[in-house]
């Protein structure tokens, strides 16, 4: 089997973990120490002997951890949307010639999570990081075993992430409401600590701004992230405010559709009265009435990502730096944002139709 972790740490009179902390250059190893035990995993050639190891075939399983923390997002409402980064997954492991496998935690710490870990003899971990705090996702640096995440993004942590381009979308999605003459556009945010929702947050602050776009403090909403929260805190924003925004961009579509069943009892018709926008392209949003305009991410292929990274990591034997990829998502556009600027044009022209008709 050639040289591995034990045979380094041995030598090294470290533990494995000491071992597996240096080679992949995470924090927690002095630099005296990190030093010597790239020599002795040098003299030992323990790169080449797992890239040996990879070439000849020998493969075996990846798990994916699918973690919710609270519920407001890995959720039965979101379980298609994770569904498709299982497939990519899959498809991606069966390519490399390994095993998928998936576990799924509710509620647990990651200490109870890592020692479900703990003897597993696993290749390598994908980690759903989507309801995960940076301090959650820090957490795995104790993990020995190669590990990416997927559906997360964290510019200062030292792990490999796929992701979507959340700012690139929210771009996509307001030029697309200026486009159609919207200039009150509201945001419809939650305060549920998900990154990616933060992101978003983020995103459309930074958008706004950058095209000159002026957004009231009180057309921005806060809602629960689930169905009947976003529901619910839009009927009590309702009976607050006597006028909306004519658009309303939803950080996703799950909190789409209680925003437009509160808009509905409410009296407000979807798209004449306000447009609106979601984020995430669930199967409900193609048959609603009206379809929802939304971002479609392309899960598959972040979940084929996810895997072609973590086989590289496998293959490496360590020292790879870490990776943050972001993945572009396409705007579906559909019949739930109304076009102002092709009305307004109209009135324009019948107003120089009638002027021109005068003696």
């Amino acid at each position: 089997m050639g040289t591995t972790l034990k045979d380094i740490a041995d030598k090294a009179k470290v533990s494995q973990a000491t071992v597996s902390l240096a080679l992949n250059k995470k924090p927690g190893v002095s630099d005296a120490t990190r030093e010597k035990i790239l020599q002795i995993a040098q003299d030992l050639e323990y790169g080449s002997a797992r890239k040996e190891l990879f070439a000849s075939g020998a493969k075996g399983s990846i798990r994916f951890l699918k973690i919710a923390t609270h519920g407001h997002t890995v959720n039965r409402d979101h379980d298609v949307f994770i569904a498709d980064y299982i497939d990519g997954l899959a498809h991606g492991a069966r390519l490399s010639s390994f095993n998928i496998e998936v576990a799924s935690f509710r509620g647990a710490t990651p200490e109870e999570i890592f020692r479900t870990l703990a003897g597993s003899n696993l290749s390598g971990v994908v980690v759903l990081g989507t309801e995960l705090s940076t301090e959650q996702i820090r957490a795995f640096t104790r993990i020995t075993i190669p590990l990416v995440f997927l559906d997360t993004f964290h510019d200062f942590i030292d792990f490999d992430f796929v992701d979507m381009n959340n700012r690139d979308a929210v771009y996509k999605i307001v030029t697309h409401l200026l486009e159609n003459g919207h200039t009150e556009i509201g945001f419809v945010r939650s305060g549920v600590n998900t990154h990616n929702f933060e992101l978003r947050d983020e995103g459309f602050h930074q958008v706004v701004k950058s095209l000159g776009v002026s957004v009231k403090e009180s057309n921005i909403i806060t809602v629960d992230s689930t169905y009947q929260g976003a529901y619910q805190d839009m009927i009590d924003y309702l009976g607050r405010r006597s006028k909306l925004p004519t658009a309303l961009f939803c950080t996703n579509d799950v909190i789409a559709y209680g925003c437009i069943k509160a808009l509905r009892e409410k009296g407000y018709q979807i798209p004449d009265d306000v447009s609106v926008v979601g984020f995430d392209d669930l199967p409900l949003s193609s048959v609603m009435d009206p379809p929802l305009t939304t971002i479609q991410v392309p899960k598959k292929q972040m979940g084929e990502i996810a895997i072609a990274r973590i086989t590289q990591r496998i293959a490496s034997g360590g020292g790879l730096p870490s990776v943050k990829v972001q993945v572009g998502g396409e705007l579906v556009v559909r019949e739930s944002v109304r076009n102002l600027a092709a009305g307004r044009q109209k009135s324009r022209t019948r107003a120089g139709d009638n002027g021109g008709s005068r003696p």
